[in-house]
């Protein structure tokens, strides 16, 4: 077959060639630099998406592709039968940036951190677990059966586990969910597939007294709002509490699959050789990737700057007549609309040369590199804003608000 040149020939291919499970691609991306991205017919994108949270260094990093380089180049892969250096070293490291004895379990991906914690909680002697509507926790069979969304869920029913689910941020609800018989709640801090929902000040506190009040464990999902991505390496530390498990990936590899279970204290060792197991999980590569986007994190101050540069894209959108309000920590950003258009709002500003995301009608997320400067963020509000004011008009008018605008 000869080579595609074009963008229209490679999405030609991709619908002959790969399961459709994602729908058409919205472009073909070629290359990528620091917060942008390029297509196959050569035009240029601000990536405030950065691959769902996970480019937290933007693209083709040089702290990252050195590590990477250099450790194939040393050690590529072994089974786990075997130890690296690097893999120690990043448990070690994780479990500092967390301030908790505990034990990790590496993986590839959010969702396999999400079934290790998962079958961890059985462990307990406990099946029931509760979970919060509004949730994401992943893909997969045991992390589907947390995940909340119906159209998520329906096809794949009867899931795994005892799963009941309470209002996101409803104290009273949660409380009265937990008994003797929960193994564990499972909460995220922010709901990132949401679109940065927050549950309110106290309520993982609450979260964590209820647990504690009946020996249930209490489970943080930050695989969207951990290492860095909201300002602090971890968002639940703004609450003050110490969980039993906290799953983690997107951002821990900068575009290196790689995920993390955390477990804290006892939980540590609720599994045992035979309960569990990975192939690739925790190999030199990844562990390398990883301690390359902490490093870089740390040496340029990049958490600080994420809480700055998330301040300066809420502000630049809050007072737009077409925005209901704005949510999130650090460049976990949400932005609530007035009106059910936020798809098409994506669309445009993508024609625009701008990536961010419509995670639900009305609502926009903007996850981008944490690399983003003040001047990009102030680019994007720019495109953002204008293609707001052309739905402005059309929230009075007998036009669709389901219509694309031309």
């Amino acid at each position: 077959m000869s080579a595609a040149t074009t963008q229209q020939e490679w999405l030609e291919r991709y619908s002959g060639a790969l399961m459709n499970t994602f729908g058409p691609p919205q472009r073909v991306l070629v290359r990528g630099e620091g917060a942008y991205v390029w297509d196959a017919d050569g035009n240029r994108y601000l990536d405030l998406l950065a691959g769902i949270a996970v480019n937290v260094l933007g693209h083709a990093h040089p702290a990252v592709v050195k590590a990477v380089s250099e450790q194939l180049g040393t050690l590529g892969h072994v089974s786990n039968f075997f130890a690296t250096e690097p893999q120690v070293t990043l448990a070690e490291r994780l479990l500092g940036l967390l301030g908790v004895d505990g034990k990790v379990f590496f993986t590839n991906s959010g969702t396999e951190a999400n079934e290790a914690a998962f079958k961890l909680t059985r462990r307990t002697g406990r099946t029931r677990l509760v979970s919060a509507t509004g949730s994401f926790h992943g893909r997969t069979m045991g992390a589907l059966a947390l995940t909340s969304k119906e159209a998520y869920r329906a096809p794949f029913e009867p899931l795994p586990g005892d799963v009941t689910f309470v209002p996101y941020g409803d104290v009273e609800a949660l409380r009265a969910a937990v008994d003797e018989t929960v193994a564990a709640v499972v909460l995220e801090p922010i709901q990132g597939e949401a679109g940065a929902v927050e549950p309110g000040a106290g309520y993982l506190a609450a979260a964590r007294e209820i647990t504690q009040q009946h020996g249930t464990l209490l489970w943080v999902d930050e695989v969207q709002s951990g290492v860095g991505r909201t300002g602090a390496w971890f968002a639940h530390t703004a609450e003050g509490i110490v969980p039993d498990v906290v799953t983690l990936a997107k951002g821990l590899g900068g575009g290196i699959p790689i995920g993390a279970c955390i477990a804290v204290g006892d939980a540590a060792d609720l599994l045992q050789p035979g309960n569990h197991g990975t192939t690739f999980g925790g190999n030199p590569v990844a562990a390398a990737a990883a301690h390359a986007v902490l490093d870089t994190l740390e040496d340029e101050d990049l958490l600080a700057h994420a809480t700055a540069t998330g301040e300066r894209l809420r502000a630049g959108l809050a007072d737009h007549p077409l925005v209901a309000d704005t949510s999130g920590a650090g460049l976990l950003v949400g932005i609530g609309l007035r009106k059910p258009v936020a798809p098409q709002v994506q669309a445009a500003v993508l024609a625009r040369g701008v990536v961010i995301n419509a995670a639900a009608p009305d609502r926009l997320r903007l996850v981008p590199p944490l690399i983003l400067t003040a001047d990009q963020a102030d680019e994007a509000v720019a495109v953002i804003r204008d293609v707001l004011d052309l739905h402005v008009p059309a929230t009075t008018s007998t036009t669709s608000e389901t219509e694309a605008p031309a």
